[in-house]
């Protein structure tokens, strides 16, 4: 799996961590880190979007401060959804009922052990287009197409 990641200055220190995590698991081909000095959440979280919407990475990780900024900017681009997790259920969610390609966290909400541990589960959840959220997905889509 191939994999982008980024963060504005609020949200470094735990990208950092989350970058290193993904570095040494062998599910993960790739990490791609985003991240530029001065970069905005909005910057940073579109970069990552458009990698996913272009086919160049899998899926990406998002931290900000509360990681609801990065999930905003993401969702912008067409076809990309991207999510704000603390939590298992949350993150099981995400991908299994929403495919959300892009995990967003926020650097003030959650400590690096807790997200690593959201980062493992995350890694190996997959999405069923043929289960209950598959036709939702549809309606999402064709809504979206429609714009």
């Amino acid at each position: 799996m191939r994999i982008a990641i980024g963060a504005p200055g609020n949200g470094q220190i735990l990208k950092d961590e989350i970058r290193r995590f993904l570095h040494d698991d062998d599910r993960v081909e790739a990490v791609i880190d985003l991240s530029e000095p001065e970069i905005t959440y909005p910057a940073v979280s579109i970069l990552a979007a458009e990698k996913i919407s272009a086919g160049e990475v899998d899926r990406a990780v998002l931290i900000c401060g509360t990681g609801v900024g990065t999930a905003i900017a993401a969702n912008k681009v067409r076809g990309v959804r991207a999510a704000t997790a603390h939590d298992l259920v949350t993150v099981r969610g995400a991908v299994e009922n929403y495919d959300a390609q892009i995990l967003c966290m926020g650097q003030n909400v959650i400590a690096a052990p807790y997200a690593r541990t959201l980062i493992d589960l995350w890694l190996d959840l997959r999405h069923d287009p043929t289960g209950t959220y598959g036709p939702k997905l549809d309606e999402i889509a064709a809504f979206e197409a429609s714009d």
